[in-house]
Formats: structure tokens, C-alpha cells, sequence
């Protein structure tokens, strides 16, 4: 078991134990299409989610991530449209749970990585939840049209399903 330190700007003095392999042993209702890596080099977040915490991750992770230290950058996006509310919202929402300040994305990557939390259950059913976006994009759009609807395939990007396929 490794134990992870986190210091960043919206973490100070945070730690984790990893108790998987990383990428491993995931709940039986817990199957995402695309890891931490792949979504961070196809472009998520307007490059802006992990500038600042690429410490507490591993360096491949980084090595083709399409990143915007200085700001949220849209055209980083895979289809180029901002499908991201504001933190502020989230917080609002109470989605939010204090270890992953960040929301989802930070949960999954560090789920990635290994740690499990008695928050996995909840982030694994926010999760299937949003596979309600497939289904309005089959409905509405030819197969493969990756012009349709962009901006739910960019959010379904962002939660680890991979709307390329769709």
C-alpha cells in the first residue's frame, strides 16, 4: 500500500491510501470507457482541471494532456464546446464531497489510482446516471455524426464514456 500526500491550491494536507492496482479491481458496477490519461489527451475541462495537482498523479498521465495553465481554453475540448458547469454550481448542488474538492473527475482519478472511499458508491451511481445522455444522442443524431449534439457528447467525455463511439 502507497500512501499519496496532497498539497495543491484546493487541497492542503490531504492524504490517501492506495489499496488497488491502479486501473484495477473497479466496483461490478463501475465500467468506464476511457481512463484519467485518455481523457486528459483528448481534451477535457478546457485543459484547466489539473494544472495545478499533477504531482499527486502519475508523469504519463501528463505527457500528451492538452492542459491550459492560465485558464480555461475551449478549443482544447475534443469538440471544441464547453459542457462544464461551475464549481460553484456544484458545490450549490451539494455534489461535492470535501476529500475531492474538485468533484467527479478528481474522484475518479484518484478511484483510478487505487483509493477507495465510502464515497465510491454515490460517485458510481452520479455516474451511471449520466449514461441518460447516450440514449438522447442515439435518439437524435445519426450514428457517428459528431456534429450532433456536441456539447452532451463532450460532457459524456468528461465522465468517462466514450461519445466518440456513439
Amino acid at each position: 500500500m502507497k500512501t499519496v500526500y496532497v498539497n495543491d491550491k484546493m487541497q492542503q494536507g490531504y492524504s490517501y491510501i492506495l489499496t488497488e492496482p491502479e486501473g484495477e479491481n473497479f466496483h461490478p458496477d463501475f465500467e468506464p470507457e476511457l481512463s484519467p490519461k485518455e481523457l486528459l489527451e483528448l481534451g477535457v475541462f478546457g485543459g484547466k482541471y489539473m494544472t495545478d495537482c499533477r504531482e499527486e498523479f502519475p508523469d504519463e498521465w501528463f505527457v500528451s494532456a492538452k492542459l491550459s495553465p492560465n485558464g480555461k481554453n475551449i478549443d482544447l475540448n475534443y469538440f471544441g464546446v464547453d459542457a462544464s458547469q461551475p464549481l460553484a454550481k456544484w458545490i450549490e448542488k451539494g455534489w461535492i464531497n470535501p476529500q475531492d474538492p474538485r468533484g467527479w473527475f478528481q474522484w475518479y482519478c484518484r478511484y483510478y489510482m487505487g483509493r477507495r472511499t465510502d464515497d465510491d458508491l454515490r460517485q458510481i451511481k452520479r455516474w451511471r446516471a449520466f449514461r441518460r445522455h447516450i440514449g438522447a444522442i442515439k435518439k437524435f443524431c445519426k450514428p457517428f455524426d459528431m456534429d450532433c449534439r456536441k456539447k452532451q457528447r463532450q460532457a459524456l467525455l468528461h465522465w468517462a464514456y466514450d461519445s466518440r463511439k456513439i
